[in-house]
C-alpha cells in the first residue's frame, strides 16, 4: 500500500466515529481539530529530568543479569551501550527535524514507515506498551522492597494496595499538568542521578586504586552462550535504549534545541552507567544475593559506602521506582497524542486541556498498567511488554534503512544491521525467555489497535473529542476563597500522618536492624514526599498555578501593552514603568523610576487623588516638539500600608493629526461634492437650453419655412387683386354703357339678369375685391410677423426695432390673447416710447419677449379660472379685473433701452420671487412648464447682452418685468449655447 491510499479528509474521519470503515485505522493527513493544543510550557531543564530516567532503568535488570551471567553480563551491555549511543544520536537528528511531533522515537517511526501505515502503527502501539508497564513494573519492585523489609518486622505488607498506590501516584500528578509532574521529577532526579554516576565512577576507582579492591579485571570469564546472551539482550534493549526519552517532550519544550542536547549528555553517560555500573556489579556483587537488587547493590556499595551503602542504595532503587512510574505517565500520553494527530489513532486521543493534560491518553496508559497489576508476575509482564517494545525498536532501524536518502537518518547502513541482527535476537530471546508471552507481546499491539476501533465505535459520549472539549471548555468551580487556611490544613494533615505512621511502627523498630530501619525510613519519606505532592496537585497546586497564571498574564500584558502604563505612589512618584513608557518619553527606566509624573506633564497636579480620572495633557519632547497624550487614572488601589495608583498614557498625536486631516479631506470631500453639483447644475441647464435653443431653431426654420411658402401666392394675390378690380371696374363701366344704350334688353338678358340678381352682383363684387385686399394685407402682415420674430437670416448682432420684435411676438401669440370659456379677452396697452434702432441678437430677444409674455398670460388665466370656481364674486367685481397686459418702452439714460412688461395677474411672494430665474424652477403644474423659459431669458438678456432683467411683484398686484439692453453692442463674439 502506498503512502497516497491512506489520505483522507478529516470530516470523513469524523464522519466514521460511529460507523467507522476498516481502513480507518491509517492515518490521515488532515488532522482532528481541536481547540487546544501541547503548548511549549516545559524548560528544557525539566525535560532533561524526564530524559535522565533511562539511565536509572540499568537497575532493574543489571543485578538478575549478573547473577544469571556472571562475567559474561558484560558482553550483552557492551553492544547495547553502542546501539544505544547511535540511537540517541540518531533520534537526535530525526528530533532536529521534526521539533512539532511529540512522543519522540516511536512518532519519528511512524514517519519513517508512513508508507506503511499498519506497521507504523504497530510500532509506535508496541513501544507505548513497553513504556505504559514501566510504572506497574517500577511499583512491584517497590512494593517487593517494603515487604521485604517489613516481613523481617513480622509486619504483613499490603501488596496489592501498594502496587496500586503506587502505580496511580504519579497518575495523579500528571492528571494535574505535566509542568507539575516535571518540577517533581526535577527535584528526585538530580540526587538520584547524582547518586548513580558516583556508585559506577567511586566503584571504578575503589576497585583501581584501593589496597582492598579485588583488582579491576576479573580472573575468571565464564564461557560465551548464544541462546543465553539472545535471551539477556532481549531483556537488556528493555533499558539501554530508553535513553532518549527526552525526545518525548520536545513539542512541549520552550526551548527544543536544548531538550535536544539531553540525547546528546545521555548518549555519552550510557557507557558509565551501563557498562561502569555492570563492571562494579560483576567484581563486587554477590552470586548468592540471585536477582534482588538491593541486596546486589548493597553489597557491591558497601566496599566504598561504607555504612551509608544501605541508605543511598535504598534511596536509589526507590527514586528511581518512582521517577521511572512519573516518566512512563509522562511520555505515553504523548505518543498516543501524536499518534492521534497523525490519524493513526481516534481523535480522542488529540485532546488536551488548557494546562497541557493529555486526559484521555492519560487514563488510556493507566488502564494499562492496571490490567499489568491484576497479571502481577514482574518477569512476564518484562517479558510480554519488552517484546512489543524491542518489536518497535527493529522497526525503527527499518524505517531508517528504508528512508536512507533523506538528510535526517544518519548511518542507514548500520541501521540495517542493527535491524537484521535485533531481528534474529528478539526471535531468538523471545522464544529463549517463553515463546507464549513471546507471541502474546507480539499480538498485543495489534490488539491495542483493535481496541482503538472499538473506541471510534463505542456511542458512549466520552469516547468522542467533543465530549472532553466541553468538559475542557467549562469554566473551573469557584476558588477557594481562604487559600492560606487549605495550605495550613494540609500540612497538618501530612505532618499529624507521618508522625501516626512513625509512632505506630516504633514498637516494631526496637531492637531493628538500624540498616533495616534506615530502609524503611528512605522509602517511607520518599512516597510520603510524592504522596504530598500528590495531594498539592489536587488541592493547593490548582490555587497556585490559577495566581502564577495570572501574574504571568498581568506581566505580559504589563510588558507587552502598547499604551505606556505607569504605577504611582500616593505622592505622584512613578514606581514602575512598561518599556511603551520609556518610548512615550524617551527615557530609560532608571530615569523615570522615583521622578513625580507631574514633573513630565505640567498640567497636573501633585496629589493623584485630585486628578480627574481622564484627560488631555501635552508632552514635550526633548526635541522640543509638543505631543497630545491621553491621561487616565485608576482609584487608589490598596497594598498593604501603601497607596497606588495605575495611568494609562496613551499617544493621541497621530489620532488628532489623523483626525485634523480626516476634518480637512472631509472639507475638501465637501467643496469638491458642491462644485461638482454646481457643475452639474450647469450641465443640466445647459442641456435643457440646449434643447431649448435646438427647439426654437427648429421652431425659427419651420416658420421662416412656412412664411416663405406663404409669401409667394399671398404676394400673386395681392399684386394680382389690384389689376382684377381695375378690370371689374372697366367692365362696370362697360355694362353702365350697355344699360345706358340699350335700356330695353331682351327678354333672355332681362331673365338672365334678374336670375343671376344683377343689381345685388354689381353693388357686392367691389365690396368682395376690397375684402379680398384685406384679407391678403392680413395674411402678408401675419408672415412679416413671422420673419420678423424668427429672424433666421440674422446670425450676427444688428441695430433692429424691438417694437417690430414685440409687435410680431403678440401677432403669434393672438389666439391667446382672444376670449376663450372662463377668460375674457386679454387687452394689450402699448405704450412705446421713442427708442433707437437695438445692436442685439433679434432672434434670442424676441424669445425673452415671448417667454415673458406667455408667462404674463399663464398668470391672467390663473386668475380667471380662479374667478370661474368663486362663485361668490359679483360680476361688478370682475368686470373691475379686466385683464390686461401693459407693455411700455422708454430710454433709460443714453446707453439702455428699457422694456417693462406689466400684467394684472396674482403676483408672487418673496420666496417665489428670489427662484424664479433659477434653472428648472416653476410653480405650474407638472407637464405645463419646465421651468427653463426665464432662466434662459436671464441668460439671454445678461450673459449674452450685457443687459438685466429683474422682476417687481407682490401678491395681488401683479407682477413687472424690466428688461435693459444697451443700446450698442458689448461683445464681438458669436452667441454661444453654454
Amino acid at each position: 500500500m502506498n503512502a497516497g491510499t491512506r489520505v483522507k479528509p478529516v470530516n470523513e474521519m469524523l464522519v466514521q466515529v460511529n460507523h467507522i470503515s476498516p481502513e480507518a485505522v491509517l492515518p490521515v493527513t488532515a488532522k482532528h481539530s481541536s481547540p487546544f493544543r501541547l503548548q511549549p510550557s516545559l524548560s528544557a531543564l525539566e525535560t532533561w529530568g524526564f530524559g535522565f530516567s533511562g539511565l536509572l532503568l540499568w537497575l532493574g535488570p543489571a543485578p538478575a543479569m549478573h547473577a544469571a551471567l556472571g562475567t559474561q553480563a558484560i558482553f550483552v551491555w557492551v553492544p547495547g551501550a553502542i546501539v544505544g549511543i547511535l540511537l540517541n544520536l540518531q533520534v537526535k537528528r530525526l528530533g532536529q527535524h521534526w521539533q512539532t511531533i511529540a512522543g519522540g522515537t516511536p512518532n519519528y517511526t511512524a514517519r519513517l514507515l508512513e508508507s506503511y501505515p499498519w506497521l507504523a502503527a504497530y510500532s509506535a502501539i508496541g513501544y507505548f506498551f513497553g513504556w505504559a508497564a514501566v510504572p506497574l513494573v517500577n511499583a512491584i519492585i517497590l512494593t517487593d522492597l517494603i515487604k521485604a523489609n517489613l516481613t523481617v518486622l513480622g509486619i504483613a505488607c499490603p501488596e496489592i494496595l501498594l502496587k496500586l498506590g503506587f502505580t496511580v501516584l504519579a497518575f495523579i500528578v500528571a492528571l494535574s499538568g505535566t509542568r507539575a509532574l516535571g518540577i517533581l521529577h526535577l527535584f528526585f532526579i538530580i540526587p538520584a542521578i547524582g547518586f548513580l554516576l558516583t556508585f559506577c565512577i567511586q566503584g571504578l576507582g575503589w576497585l583501581s586504586l584501593a589496597a582492598e579492591s579485588p583488582g579491576l579485571l576479573p580472573t575468571y570469564w565464564a564461557p560465551f552462550e548464544w541462546v543465553k546472551w539472545a535471551k539477556w539482550f532481549f531483556i537488556a534493549v528493555y533499558a539501554v535504549y530508553a535513553c532518549e526519552t527526552a525526545s518525548s517532550f520536545v513539542a512541549d519544550s520552550r526551548r527544543p534545541t536544548a531538550t535536544l542536547k539531553c540525547l546528546s549528555v545521555t548518549a555519552w553517560s550510557i557507557p558509565i552507567v551501563y557498562l561502569g555500573g555492570s563492571w562494579v556489579l560483576m567484581r563486587l556483587g554477590s552470586q548468592e544475593a540471585g536477582d534482588n537488587a538491593f541486596l546486589n547493590l548493597l553489597t557491591a556499595a558497601q566496599p566504598f559506602w561504607g555504612e551509608s551503602a544501605s541508605l543511598l542504595v535504598t534511596f536509589l532503587i526507590a527514586s528511581a521506582c518512582l521517577l521511572s512510574c512519573a516518566t512512563g505517565f509522562s511520555n505515553s500520553p504523548r505518543i498516543l497524542y501524536q499518534l492521534a494527530l497523525d490519524g493513526y489513532l481516534s481523535p480522542v486521543f488529540a485532546v488536551v486541556s488548557r494546562r497541557g493534560v493529555l486526559g484521555p491518553a492519560l487514563i488510556f496508559t493507566l488502564l494499562m498498567s492496571l490490567v499489568a497489576v491484576v497479571w502481577g508476575d514482574v518477569s512476564r509482564v518484562v517479558m510480554v511488554t519488552g517484546t512489543g517494545y524491542f518489536a518497535s525498536i527493529v522497526a525503527t532501524h527499518l524505517g531508517l534503512w528504508l528512508q536512507r536518502h533523506q538528510p535526517q537518518v544518519w548511518l542507514p547502513r548500520w541501521s540495517f544491521a542493527f535491524f537484521v541482527i535485533e531481528g534474529v535476537v528478539l526471535v531468538v530471546g523471545g522464544i529463549a525467555w517463553d515463546w507464549i508471552d513471546f507471541i502474546v507481546g507480539l499480538l498485543i499491539p495489534a490488539g491495542l489497535l483493535a481496541i482503538d476501533q472499538g473506541i471510534r465505535r463505542v456511542p458512549l459520549s466520552w469516547c468522542h473529542p467533543d465530549w472532553w472539549e466541553r468538559h475542557y471548555r467549562t469554566p473551573a468551580k469557584e476558588k477557594i476563597q481562604d487559600f492560606v487556611a487549605l495550605q495550613v490544613g494540609i500540612l497538618l494533615v501530612l505532618v499529624c500522618s507521618t508522625a501516626i505512621i512513625v509512632w505506630s511502627l516504633r514498637s516494631y523498630f526496637e531492637g531493628a536492624d538500624s540498616n533495616l530501619i534506615t530502609s524503611l525510613f528512605i522509602v517511607l519519606l520518599l512516597t510520603i514526599s510524592f504522596t504530598s505532592i500528590a495531594i498539592a496537585c489536587w488541592t493547593s497546586l490548582p490555587q497556585v498555578t490559577s495566581i502564577i497564571e495570572a501574574r504571568e498574564k498581568a506581566e505580559q500584558l504589563f510588558v507587552v501593552a502598547l499604551d505606556a502604563i505607569v504605577v504611582l505612589d500616593s505622592e505622584g512618584i512613578i514606581c514602575q514603568v512598561n518599556p511603551a513608557t520609556q518610548k512615550l518619553f524617551a527615557m530609560t527606566s532608571s530615569q523615570l523610576i522615583g521622578q513625580p509624573l507631574n514633573e513630565l506633564l505640567p498640567a497636573l497636579t501633585g496629589n493623584p487623588a485630585g486628578w480627574i480620572a481622564r484627560s488631555e495633557q501635552t508632552l514635550l519632547q526633548p526635541d522640543h516638539s509638543a505631543r497630545i497624550v491621553e491621561v487616565a487614572i485608576s482609584q487608589a488601589s490598596q497594598r498593604q500600608w501603601l497607596s497606588e495608583y495605575v495611568v494609562i498614557l496613551r499617544d493621541m498625536t497621530e489620532r488628532k493629526q489623523v483626525e485634523q486631516t480626516l476634518r480637512q479631506a472631509e472639507a475638501q470631500q465637501r467643496a469638491q461634492a458642491q462644485a461638482l453639483m454646481v457643475t452639474l447644475q450647469e450641465l443640466r441647464q445647459a442641456e435643457a437650453q440646449l434643447v431649448q435653443s435646438e427647439k426654437m431653431s427648429s421652431l425659427g426654420q419651420l416658420v421662416a419655412g412656412v412664411a416663405h411658402e406663404i409669401n409667394n401666392p399671398v404676394n400673386f394675390i395681392h399684386g394680382n387683386l389690384t389689376h382684377a378690380n381695375l378690370y371689374i371696374q372697366d367692365l362696370l363701366e362697360l355694362l353702365y354703357l350697355y344699360q345706358t344704350e340699350y335700356p330695353q334688353p331682351s327678354d333672355e338678358i332681362a331673365a338672365e339678369a334678374d336670375r343671376i340678381d344683377l343689381d345685388f352682383l354689381i353693388e357686392d363684387l367691389p365690396k368682395l375685391l376690397a375684402s379680398m385686399k384685406v384679407g391678403a394685407d392680413r395674411i402678408r402682415d401675419i408672415v412679416r410677423s413671422l420673419r420678423t420674430f424668427s429672424r433666421i437670416d440674422q446670425v450676427e448682432q444688428k441695430a433692429v426695432d424691438l417694437h417690430e420684435g414685440i409687435d410680431s411676438t403678440l401677432m403669434i401669440l393672438g389666439n391667446r390673447l382672444k376670449s376663450r370659456p372662463g377668460n375674457a379677452d386679454i387687452q394689450i396697452i402699448k405704450d412705446y416710447g421713442e427708442i433707437p434702432p437695438v445692436e442685439c441678437y433679434a432672434g434670442q430677444i424676441n424669445q425673452v419677449f415671448m417667454n415673458i409674455l406667455v408667462n404674463a398670460i399663464d398668470a391672467i388665466e390663473e386668475v380667471g379660472v380662479a374667478s370661474e370656481v368663486t362663485t361668490t364674486e359679483s360680476a361688478a367685481s370682475q368686470s373691475d379685473h379686466a385683464p390686461a397686459i401693459h407693455i411700455r418702452t422708454t430710454v433709460n439714460g443714453s446707453d439702455f433701452v428699457q422694456i417693462s412688461i406689466i400684467d394684472n395677474g396674482p403676483g408672487m411672494p418673496e420666496k417665489v420671487r428670489s427662484q424664479l430665474f433659477n434653472p428648472f424652477f416653476t410653480t405650474k403644474p407638472s407637464g405645463k412648464g419646465t421651468g427653463l423659459g426665464l432662466s434662459i431669458s436671464y441668460q439671454i438678456v445678461v450673459e449674452k447682452h450685457g443687459g438685466s432683467l429683474r422682476c417687481v411683484s407682490e401678491p395681488g398686484q401683479g407682477t413687472e418685468f424690466q428688461i435693459e439692453l444697451p443700446i450698442q453692442r458689448v461683445s464681438q463674439q458669436l452667441p454661444s449655447i453654454e
